[in-house]
């Protein structure tokens, strides 16, 4: 039998799901069922917490105290690409295969580089950068019109400055 759980104990579960949608709480229940939570209800939680990530596929932190989940979103660095992008919500079961074209400002990729700081294991900030920028060429979009390698290259070159923090 496993041992037994202790209600008072903090735990900390990460979940992918698609934001802004119920997910299957056939894949909550062997997660949260043990530590005496309904998936259901876990399921619509999850649901409103994520809204402003319609469609996009997103980790979601629960911290669950005294049998009570406390839902954080956790974005990644190609969700957040793909939110500056600014295109509609999609979805998913309808698309497939998208396409994401757009351009993205420096500006924002600096934004979205210190959002993901404290996760990255870059040395400094233009490390995370580049590491966001690798994250925009796999993801198909393009830099102020320009390929992202490119703009890793001027980094590189000195031609770009980066913000030391």
């Amino acid at each position: 039998m496993p041992p037994k759980f202790d209600p008072n104990e903090t735990k900390i579960v990460f979940m992918r799901c698609t934001g802004g949608e119920v997910g299957a709480t056939s894949s909550l229940a062997p997660k949260i069922g043990p530590l005496g939570l309904s998936p259901k209800k876990v399921g619509d939680d999850i649901a409103k917490a994520t809204g402003d990530w319609k469609g996009l596929r997103i980790t979601v932190k629960l911290t669950i105290i005294n049998r009570q989940a406390a839902i954080e979103v956790v974005p990644s660095a190609s969700a957040l690409i793909i939110k500056a992008l600014k295109e509609p919500p999609r979805d998913r079961k309808k698309v497939k295969n998208i396409k994401h074209s757009g351009s993205v400002s420096f500006d924002e990729i600096v934004g979205i580089a210190r959002v993901m700081r404290p996760r990255s294991l870059a040395r400094d900030l233009s490390g995370t950068i580049r590491e966001i920028l690798g994250t925009a060429q796999s993801v198909g979009c393009t830099i102020d019109g320009r390929a992202p390698h490119d703009v890793i290259d001027d980094i590189h070159a000195g031609k770009v400055e980066c913000p030391s923090e």
